[in-house]
């Protein structure tokens, strides 16, 4: 999630958020994902149920439209064709596409792999801050 969450860093996150409520656009999501080698990912969310998700040259389109994303300091040029997200599961990218393994690789994510919300690094004490 560079900029803003780095591997080895520690992140305080809300495991309740999502017993309660439903993951948010924007929302920056913590979840298992069951790859070669499972690991802990640390994901935006920039597509909801339902909603029609297109890459093209990195710039992401929303149900058509170019969703404004100020926290991408490391874009990339990739294209991915549409995809519409399925009930019960999010669409997730890293904040440094360049080099981010998220749903352009793996696809959605499903609701009940997430883990909660990421609000906070902690440590190391350079990173502390609200995500």
């Amino acid at each position: 999630m560079a900029p803003h969450v780095n591997s080895g860093e520690f992140v305080i996150t809300n495991t309740l958020a999502y017993r309660f409520g439903k993951p948010r656009r924007g929302d920056v999501v913590a979840f298992e994902h069951d790859g070669i080698t499972p690991k802990l990912y640390i994901k935006r969310v920039v597509g909801l149920p339902g909603d029609r998700i297109a890459i093209n040259r990195g710039t992401v389109y929303v149900n058509g439209a170019a969703l404004p994303e100020p926290y991408v300091q490391y874009r990339d040029d990739r294209s991915v064709p549409v995809t519409t997200v399925p009930p019960d599961e999010v669409y997730v990218l890293g904040d440094n596409r360049a080099v981010s393994e998220d749903s352009r690789v793996f696809g959605p994510v499903l609701d009940r792999a997430l883990i909660g919300k990421a609000v906070a690094a902690i440590w190391p004490p350079g990173a502390i801050g609200a995500l």
